[in-house]
This record gives structure tokens, sequence and C-alpha cells, in this order.
């Protein structure tokens, strides 16, 4: 029983992400070297278990949900930088525009 091991909470934060990732939690924990149900207690013990939970035993919707999150981190960062040209556009013109009255 004294064969208990300690992981540090960067460990388990890391093995999260990977196993929500992967969307298989025995896979990861395999691949890691750690039991199943410990890498499942980890995983409901972490804010927001349901949702976790709901993407494990549907991989696809987490590859669908993920492609579309990082979609709409893209479209954010174009939108970003297009406003930032808006405005620097709306100044060279109104600079220019003084230069003719």
């Amino acid at each position: 029983m004294g064969n208990t091991r300690k992981y540090t909470s960067e460990f388990k934060e890391e093995s999260i992400k990977l196993a929500i990732n992967t969307g298989n939690v025995k896979k990861t924990a395999n691949n890691l070297g750690i039991p199943e149900s410990t890498l499942s207690t980890w995983i409901k013990s972490k804010p927001g278990a349901n949702v976790a939970s709901k993407i494990n035993k549907n991989s696809t919707k987490h590859i669908e949900i993920s492609s579309i999150l990082s979609e709409v981190k893209s479209l954010k960062k174009q939108l970003a930088r297009s406003e930032q040209e808006k405005e620097i556009l709306k100044k060279a013109m109104a600079y220019f525009a003084k230069d003719q009255v």
C-alpha cells in the first residue's frame, strides 16, 4: 500500500489537457504510464469536468469544437488587424485631405 506516487501539479494539468485534446483517457493514461482511474479522477476534479467528460465520450465533437475555436481565434486576430488598418487609413485620409484644403 505504500506504493503511492506523487505527481506535480504541472504534470496533472498537462495530463488533463492531453486527455481532453486526444479525447481518449485510457490511451493517454497508458502513454503517460499512469492508471486510467487516476487520470479520470484528475479530470473530474478539474472545474468544467462535465464538459471534459462529454468531450471524452465523443471525440469527434471535441475535434470539431477545437477546430471552430481555433478558427474563431484566428478570425478575431484578423478583425483586430483590420480595425487597426482602418484607423490608420482614416488618419492618413484626414492628413491628405488637410493638405488639399
